[in-house]
């Protein structure tokens, strides 16, 4: 099927206004609240080199947990599938900060996409390099041949000031012996990563080597085809916190969201795409976003289902 994906974008713009704004945007990190809800972009990028745009798409915006995709894919260049030995890959049913399913399962997190999964990812990856925070980074920025990717200094302030819920986690998976690292340095290498700011276009980039079998265009192979493949599916069923049912219910495709209203997802074999608008719904998932994203697979057909 031949695809006009700038004339699908154009569409949804039109179509999503009157939901642009709708939800609530977070303010227990105060730089996120600062935040302008009417803002929306979205972009993708086919693994056969298009690149196609709409509104705020170029406005860079804190990343927060879309960071766990991306983590996760440096642990599995590090230590492969060993990694499943400290983390489940089962959808959660609870918020994305529970305390109450980590005590119930003893400090082994449910997945790597909710918070105390990504601290135990993050403990990994500073058991094998010297210089997380560069190598983070540098890892972002040669994924996307972007080299000007990098953190709001404000914004991870904000996140070591208010992140009380992450250190009693850190604290409880420090307790169940899931932790290998001093907690305060688990705790910065991931508050860090939360902060790097990206706008859509650099994250359908960024996440578009699991569309293409693990390879990005500019950096060549970055995980295994088989590692994507995992990836892509830990994605569809925990991506989207408690809410990844209803995702893929409605968008079908594998998906990664964060509170600061951006959401990455992927049609495998074909393109990867980011929707960016901050208000979110009550599962912390962007609201214009997730709609935005229904509209896209609906119009082209592209789910994975």
């Amino acid at each position: 099927m031949t695809l006009n994906c700038q004339e699908v974008l154009d569409e949804i713009h039109r179509e999503i206004q009157p939901l642009i704004g709708r939800g609530t945007i977070p303010d227990y990190i105060p730089p996120l609240a600062k935040v302008s809800g009417k803002k929306f972009g979205m972009a993708l990028q086919t693994t056969d080199g298009q690149s196609c745009e709409i509104g705020d798409a170029a406005e860079r915006f804190s990343i927060q947990s879309i960071s766990k995709l991306f983590s996760l894919t440096l642990a599995f260049r590090l230590v492969g599938t060993s990694l499943w030995k400290r983390v489940g890959r089962e959808p959660s049913g609870t918020p994305f900060n529970s305390l109450v399913q980590l005590e119930y399962e003893r400090g082994i997190p449910r997945n790597p996409f909710i918070n105390a999964g990504a601290l135990v990812i993050t403990d990994i990856i500073l058991e094998h390099v010297d210089d997380p925070q560069k190598t983070y980074l540098s890892f972002l920025q040669q994924i996307t041949g972007i080299p000007s990717v990098k953190i709001s200094k404000t914004v991870y302030q904000a996140e070591i000031k208010s992140g009380h819920r992450n250190r009693a986690l850190a604290n409880l998976l420090k307790d169940f012996g899931n932790l290998r690292h001093n907690v305060e340095d688990v705790l910065s290498f991931y508050f860090f990563q939360c902060a790097v700011m990206m706008n859509c276009t650099e994250l359908a980039m960024a996440s578009l080597f699991l569309a293409n079998n693990g390879e990005a265009p500019v950096a060549g192979e970055v995980v295994s085809q088989r590692h994507a493949k995992r990836i892509n599916a830990v994605m569809l069923t925990c991506g989207t916190y408690d809410a990844a049912g209803d995702f893929a219910y409605r968008v079908g495709l594998p998906g990664k969201s964060g509170v600061g209203g951006g959401i990455v997802a992927v049609v495998p074999g074909r393109m990867s795409l980011c929707v960016w608008s901050p208000a979110l719904n009550s599962a912390g998932n962007s609201y214009a976003g997730t709609k935005a994203l229904e509209l896209f697979t609906t119009k082209t057909r592209l789910s994975v289902f």
